[in-house]
């Protein structure tokens, strides 16, 4: 038997607060986080992650006080994020309690922190935080799906050759695929983007290729954490993390879309990822961790239980 499958609630804070929202936005108090560690780790949560979402935006450090009295009431592994820019203030929350440092924007600004990072702290202390969304490729010439459909009745469209320049090798005026051949084509095209500033920032790279660096440059672990699903309760985004998983040699968490135990069971059998990440489930008591834990292990899956 592999090693055991993690569960983990996440901590995001703003103004001091946990909160939680859908996709990224409109953010809801989800309580005290001091209170919710203390809660999670008697839970039996394996670990716990704090992730400050405004720091960076608000270009100011992560709140070391709170991680320092956070870090008080555990005895799991601690994840801290949020604003870390520089070896000097990963150390510091460590010296506070921090047990991980997981950075985000700043690695994908300046990629090599990763590794000063690594050789400063060790690999198994730097988590790099991804925020994947779904976007069109360039190639296709527009953003989104509605921008593409034909009209109704058929009639052709003009094209604009600086914005759309060939389409299968067409100019000008030529009559267009139908709509269904051009979600599928949109599909095919779709990319999965990495994005920084808590979600706010699209960035150029692609996200498999960028976590693919991530291990090169001496990363731990990968926080994947899939805008798309993120809030939604749907499930997780299985695919990309199955294919990740696969790839790389170093854990995947995945985050993004956990509602339900069934979500957390096929994530865990159909991908190698190595823990689960949710937040709003645990936080409002939806799906408290000893309940999914024991219908991890009722499907068979290996998982640390605390027993009462």
């Amino acid at each position: 038997m592999g090693l055991k499958k993690r569960i983990i609630p996440c901590l995001d804070i703003k103004d001091g607060r946990t909160v939680k929202g859908i996709n990224f936005v409109g953010l809801r108090d989800a309580g005290d986080p001091v209170e919710l560690a203390k809660q999670y780790a008697a839970q039996g949560a394996d670990e716990l992650c704090f992730l400050d979402i405004t720091a960076t935006i608000e270009k100011r450090d992560t709140l070391v006080t709170l991680v320092r009295e956070i870090a008080a009431v555990l005895n799991i592994p601690f994840t801290v994020g949020g604003g870390i820019s520089d070896v000097a203030l990963a150390k510091e929350l460590i010296k506070a309690g921090a047990d991980k440092i997981a950075i985000n924007s700043a690695a994908v600004k300046r990629p090599e922190l990763i590794s000063e990072l690594a050789a400063e702290l060790g690999s198994q202390c730097v988590v790099v935080a991804v925020d994947t969304k779904q976007v069109m490729s360039s190639e296709f010439g527009f953003q989104s799906l509605e921008r593409c459909a034909a009209p109704s009745d058929g009639t052709a469209i003009k094209l604009d050759d600086e914005m759309n320049p060939s389409y299968d090798g067409l100019t000008g005026e030529t009559e267009l695929p139908s709509n269904e051949e051009l979600v599928a084509e949109g599909l095919r095209l779709r990319r999965n983007r990495v994005f920084i500033a808590g979600g706010r920032v699209e960035t150029a790279l692609e996200t498999i290729a960028w976590c693919e660096e991530i291990e090169r440059r001496g990363a731990g672990e990968i926080l994947l954490t899939s805008m798309d699903h993120d809030g939604t309760k749907n499930g997780f985004a299985l695919e990309l993390t199955n294919t990740l998983s696969r790839k790389l040699n170093i854990p995947i968490i995945a985050s993004g879309g956990g509602g339900t135990a069934a979500h957390f069971i096929d994530l865990f059998k159909n991908t190698q990822a190595s823990a689960g990440l949710a937040a709003s489930i645990f936080h409002f008591g939806e799906l408290p961790v000893p309940a999914l834990k024991a219908q991890l292990r009722d499907a068979g899956l290996a998982v640390r239980v605390v027993e009462e």
